[in-house]
């Protein structure tokens, strides 16, 4: 095999290729790690003498983890630990058995990046000092996110203070909400202030910036897409926040009055009662039924009864 002669005529080789070669083959205390194979060696001989934009893009989308795909590993300023994202290690640290032990990863305070072409550990950057990759297609020096995967249309919104995706010309920022919408509920949105600062009320989890969609419902809360869908499939239509309905309830509504008026109470029990209407706020007094109450504003049913009014002395 002529692969260490092929090496050695080459000549000019760089020194971030030759480091690069040596993390492959040693350890850390420059013991033998990993044999170069007449597989590898012209893998490695490729990429050194590939041109500049071609060593940019080496790797790419070939590594990372279950959430990103990136170029590098980051170290976690708050525990000095090294995990492939912060969603790693928030997961990780969850699950350690001290409470007082479990903490996130505040993105903005992460300093060291670890290359996971060359395992070369270096400050926040997008190109690795060392072999010369590009570590993330998408790199946002705020957050120190880095990304592979541009068809996500990551941006970073400084309002929000974080990167989303989805393409910023699809996206704005709601001042009152307090986050970015979809373009298409631009004055189409009931405005609920700092509406997405709280957690899913059906899994709990905090929805600003959670990695599953979240979906914005007629009476302005928001919740995570999914557990919307979920919700509705179990046949509860009032938002668990407000309790106002959460789609068109018109013909349930009408149906109910077909039933009721099948069904009158006896005399016994027809008395009137004071209730709230949970989709326009009205109070108003009505007669009871053993089917439900319905409101005289709005018509409809999603209504509680109440105590009655005290009038003023």
């Amino acid at each position: 095999m002529n692969y260490k002669r092929s090496f050695e005529e080459g000549g000019g080789a760089s020194q971030g290729f030759i480091h690069l070669l040596w993390k492959i083959t040693t350890n850390h205390q420059n013991q033998p790690r990993l044999p170069i194979s007449a597989n590898s060696l012209p893998f490695f001989m490729e990429m050194e003498a590939s041109s500049p934009n071609q060593r940019l893009a080496f790797g790419k989308m070939g590594y990372g983890c279950q959430h990103y795909r990136r170029r590098c590993k980051i170290r976690a300023p708050c525990c000095n630990e090294v995990f492939p994202c912060r969603h790693c290690h928030n997961e990780s640290v969850s699950l350690l058995s001290n409470p007082f032990d479990r903490h996130e990863l505040v993105r903005q305070d992460v300093k060291q990046v670890i290359c996971l072409v060359c395992d070369t550990e270096q400050p926040v950057a997008q190109v690795c000092s060392n072999c010369g990759v590009n570590m993330g297609e998408y790199l946002c020096k705020i957050c120190n996110f880095f990304d592979d995967d541009t068809e996500k249309g990551q941006f970073h919104c400084h309002d929000c203070g974080i990167c989303r995706i989805g393409g910023r010309e699809n996206f704005f920022h709601c001042k009152k909400c307090g986050s970015c919408y979809s373009v298409a509920l631009q004055g189409n949105h009931t405005c609920v202030e700092n509406s997405m600062q709280h957690h899913c009320p059906i899994c709990y989890e905090y929805l600003f910036d959670s990695l599953k969609d979240t979906t914005v419902m007629k009476c302005g809360h928001t919740m995570h897409y999914e557990c919307y869908h979920e919700m509705i499939k179990h046949d509860k239509y009032c938002c668990p926040i407000c309790s106002k309905s959460v789609i068109d309830m018109s013909r349930t509504w009408q149906r109910i009055d077909e039933e009721i008026e099948a069904t009158p109470m006896p005399e016994d029990y027809r008395y009137k009662v004071w209730i709230l209407c949970n989709d326009c706020n009205d109070t108003t007094e009505v007669y009871f039924h053993i089917i439900g109450q319905k409101c005289s504003h709005c018509r409809s049913y999603n209504t509680r009864t109440i105590s009655p009014p005290e009038l003023p002395h």
